[in-house]
Order: structure tokens, then C-alpha cells, then sequence
């Protein structure tokens, strides 16, 4: 069994009030008049692992929505909720919501104003802690599925960058109650598990100890490509590069999605990440141009966009990431302008790399702003209880986040060229057999958020 790591965090992230308690026994009676009762006692404990209770066919998954802050348009529970209330934007049409949303945390409470707006126009009752929002106020577990949207709010960064979202904080609360009720639900975690490896390798750990699914990470992989490809499952898959948005940890993180999502389809699967380093500034294109791989690739890249030659190194704060994988596979991640986010990968036998973007991403003032295919897969994770893919890949895309921003620092000191980490317990080995999972066909039409209310 995975220990839990050493942290001073509390085990509460709300507080409940006599007037509190007593308004949600109000609103639990008027859902029994409903006749919508828990399913928590149908669960039985198998002594090997948690079994989630069967799903009637008659209604759709309780959701509890677990966030850190609901504040902003530009909120991530924002863009995700709102589309598990109302629906989204799938495969070229509008697909209305197959789960229901039957509960909320806010852990920012007082500063989610929009969330609360929200979900009083939506009759969705907020919970002030994470145990009552899952048990919707009773004493046993009573929701189908999790989703934790621990991104954005007012939290602070470390001297090394890490944002200190409550992200394990939420999720240890979570299991808590699984253990308590002895069964457990699928679990959705927005981008990456956590900001420490040990926080997010117990998370990780949990999952498979207590036998519930676990997906998370970030929209851009799912999200429209140009061209509408995926790679074969066993691409002989040398070099890959992948350009974004990496100017910080949760920049990064999304560029290094990408790059997990494309490089776990080489031949022979994923067999673990070796090393990670971190070179930061100027120092990033000297590199390129000493590892000529790279530069081949940054090129093929700047001719497929019609960029002046040395378009991408007139970014003097640029970021590098380099992943060395068991296997001998190498990966680079660098800061990139004007070209979305695009992998470009050099593959055994061909002569030109494969090149594929992900562009053209929505306004934060419309209902199908960002992520819909995420949604979508965070449904059907709920439906069918089965991850969308391989939660070590999720692990292995937090693990190199973590370890890129730990590499510029040792014994409390700075350089822009980061020490090279060897990772030897980020030997995580898995064979992706998933399909084409991004959106494709018409994007949606602009349209404004399904409120309930004016302003």
C-alpha cells in the first residue's frame, strides 16, 4: 500500500454551521420527495480492491463537482462544468449532458461568486466541505463519479514556480470517504495530479489500490487537430519536438500532454521516462543548435507555417524541456510563437517528420470555449466506469512537469541550465490501444453561456 505523503495540510476544506447543516437536511428531504436516494449501500467491500455500485439504466450519473475557485469566465470550472450542466460541443453537434451534476465545493467559496450563481440558477446545492459534497450531506458515499477542477483562484507560487493549487488537498478528502463507505467512483482530475511527485504518486497509487478510474490532464491533446490525424499505434517514433505556450509550470504541463499523447503511440508502447532537464533562456537555442535532430525539426516546423527562418529563437526567454526515455526515444518541449500548439515528430522511414497542431482555440465568453472533447471524455469515463487512457500517462505527464521545474535549482541555487534528473521510478510501462480521441468535423457556432440568469 502506497504511503500517504508527509504533508502539514489540513483534513478539512470547508467548515459546516448549525444553520448550514440544517439547510442542507432541508434540501436532502425535498430530493427524497424526488425519490432520488443513494446507491451507497448496494456497494458491497470484495476484500481485494472497491467495487462501484451498478448504474441504473433509468438515470443519469450523480456528479460531485469538486473545485478550487468559480470566479471568472476564464475559470476552468467555468469551461468544464458548465458543459457537464448543459452539454457540448462533440463531433461537429451539440450533445446534451449524459450525468447530472448533483452537487459542488468551491474551496475558494467566498470569491466564486459565478459558481454560486450558477448553481442556484441550476437548483445544484453547494457544499462547504469536500466529505458532505460527495455524500451529499449524508454519512456514506453517494454520487457516481468525481470531477476535481483544482485550477485557478487565488493561491500563492513558490520561489521554483510550483502554483500551490489544493489539487491532493481535494483529492486525499475524496478518498477519505472511499475508504469510509468501502467503495469507490471514477475520478476525473483537471491537468496534472499535483504539483509534488509524492502527492501525485499517491494519488496515482490510490486509484489502483482502491480499484476506481482515474483520468485527468489537459484539453489541448483532444482538442481540434489540422490535419484530422493520429499516429498508428506502434509508429517507429525516433525524435519528437513539441512547440507551445511553456512559459510556466501550467504551460508547460500542456505542451508536455501533448507530447505523452503522441510519443506512448511509438513502437514497443510507453516504456517510462529515464531523465528530465530543464534549460531556460538563451541557453535553449544553443542547445538546438548543437543536437541537430531538434533543429531539423524546429524547421520542418517554421516551413510548415511559412515562418521567416529563426522565427522561434527570437525568443530570448525561452523554455526547453528535455525527456531521455528508457527505451532511447528523445523529446524536447520549447517555448513557441504563432503556431498553437504543434507536435512534430521524425519516424523511422519516412522522410519528412509528421506535423500536427492543435489551432484556433475559442473566445472565454462562449459556451464552447476550450475543452469540449474533454467533457465529453470526462462522460463517458462516468458511463462506462473505464479511463478514456492509461492513467499512467497522466502520472508520467505530471512526474516531467515536476522534475523540469525542480532541475534549475540545487542547494537553493539558480542556473538556467538545469541539472539533468534521473527519474529510474518513473518507469511506468503501458501499450496505448485507444483510437483517435480529438474533436473533429464542424466547429460549434458561437454561442453565450446557458446561465439561467441575465448577468
Amino acid at each position: 500500500m502506497a504511503k500517504r505523503p508527509t504533508n502539514d495540510k489540513a483534513t478539512d476544506c470547508g467548515f459546516n454551521t448549525g444553520a448550514e447543516k440544517k439547510e442542507r437536511s432541508a434540501f436532502l428531504t425535498r430530493r427524497e420527495m424526488l425519490g432520488i436516494t443513494s446507491l451507497a449501500g448496494l456497494a458491497t467491500f470484495t476484500g481485494i480492491g472497491f467495487n462501484a455500485a451498478a448504474q441504473s439504466p433509468q438515470r443519469r450519473p450523480r456528479i460531485a463537482v469538486l473545485a478550487s475557485y468559480w470566479g471568472a469566465t476564464r475559470s476552468h470550472a467555468d469551461w468544464i462544468v458548465t458543459k457537464l450542466i448543459d452539454g457540448y460541443w462533440w463531433q461537429g453537434a451539440h450533445t446534451p449532458s449524459r450525468v447530472e451534476v448533483a452537487s459542488i465545493f468551491l474551496h475558494q467559496h467566498d470569491q466564486s461568486e459565478l459558481g454560486r450563481k450558477v448553481a442556484k440558477a441550476k437548483g445544484i446545492p453547494i457544499f462547504r466541505n469536500v466529505g458532505d459534497a460527495v455524500m451529499l450531506g449524508g454519512k456514506e458515499l453517494a454520487v457516481d463519479g468525481v470531477v476535481i477542477v483544482g485550477e485557478h483562484g487565488d493561491y500563492p507560487k513558490d520561489l521554483k514556480g510550483h502554483w500551490l493549487l489544493p489539487r491532493w488537498l481535494i483529492y486525499s478528502q475524496v478518498v477519505q470517504v472511499f475508504e469510509q463507505s468501502k467503495r469507490s467512483v471514477p475520478v476525473f482530475n483537471d491537468k496534472h495530479l499535483s504539483y509534488n511527485w509524492d502527492e501525485a504518486k499517491w494519488m496515482f497509487d490510490k486509484s489502483r489500490e482502491l480499484n476506481f478510474p482515474l483520468t485527468g490532464g489537459s484539453s489541448i491533446p483532444i482538442y481540434y487537430r489540422k490535419p484530422e490525424i493520429e499516429l498508428d499505434i506502434d509508429t517507429p517514433i525516433k525524435h519528437s519536438i513539441v512547440l507551445g505556450g511553456a512559459s510556466d509550470e501550467g504551460g508547460i504541463f500542456h505542451c508536455i500532454d501533448v507530447l505523452q499523447a503522441f510519443v506512448e503511440r511509438r513502437k514497443g508502447g510507453e516504456t517510462g521516462v529515464k531523465s528530465v532537464q530543464s534549460i531556460r533562456g538563451p541557453e535553449t537555442w544553443k542547445w538546438v543548435e548543437r543536437n541537430s535532430w531538434a533543429l531539423k525539426l524546429l524547421d520542418s516546423v517554421e516551413k510548415k507555417f511559412e515562418l521567416a527562418p529563426g522565427h522561434f529563437q527570437q525568443n530570448a526567454q525561452a523554455n526547453l524541456c528535455l525527456v531521455e526515455y528508457n527505451d532511447g526515444t528523445n523529446a524536447a518541449v520549447l517555448s513557441g510563437r504563432g503556431v498553437g500548439w504543434t507536435y512534430a515528430g521524425e519516424i523511422e522511414g519516412q522522410k519528412d517528420p509528421a506535423i500536427i497542431s492543435m489551432l484556433g482555440w475559442a473566445g472565454p465568453f462562449d459556451q464552447y470555449h476550450a475543452s469540449n472533447a474533454q467533457p465529453h471524455w470526462i462522460t463517458e469515463m462516468m458511463v462506462t466506469k473505464k479511463e478514456p487512457f492509461p492513467a499512467e500517462r497522466l502520472l508520467l505527464s505530471t512526474g516531467i512537469v515536476n522534475h523540469y521545474m525542480e532541475s534549475n535549482w540545487e542547494n537553493g541555487r539558480y542556473t538556467p541550465i538545469g541539472r539533468r534528473i534521473e527519474t529510474p521510478y518513473m518507469d511506468m510501462t503501458y501499450q496505448s490501444t485507444r483510437g483517435a480521441q480529438f474533436n473533429k468535423g464542424e466547429r460549434p457556432p458561437s454561442r453565450p453561456y446557458i446561465r439561467g440568469f441575465d448577468s
